[in-house]
């Protein structure tokens, strides 16, 4: 099991976090899975950036990104170096610490 510390969110998880997850799960999922609902907007379908986190611990220990991944956290608000889409990182052998970004580019949301 892989301890994920969910730093404080102002409405995701205001009092922050502490998650475990197995090895090989997916941490969108692991981490709805838990309560804390992050946004993903695409149903995980790489095609957004709702689902932005940034690694503040373990970054190098996930799997290394691809082109598409790579080109739409270009557009994320907040983008930092080691930022992800949290529905493409695959759980490995070190434990996370992550921050939710405070915003996010939500197009269909804010339409409403």
């Amino acid at each position: 099991m892989v301890t994920v510390t969910i730093l404080p969110h102002h409405e995701i998880c205001p009092q922050g976090a502490t998650v475990e997850l197995k090895t090989g799960e997916n941490l969108l999922e692991g981490l709805h899975e838990h309560g804390i609902k992050i946004e993903h907007a695409c149903d995980m379908s790489k095609a957004c950036t709702t689902c932005h986190v940034i690694m503040r611990e373990g970054f190098d220990s996930l799997e290394e990104m691809d082109d598409v991944e790579g080109d739409l956290l270009d557009r994320a608000w907040g983008l930092e170096p080691n930022s992800r889409l949290s529905c493409q990182c695959i759980i490995a052998d070190k434990d996370l610490i992550i921050e939710i970004p405070k915003y996010t580019l939500n197009h269909a949301k804010e339409n409403h």
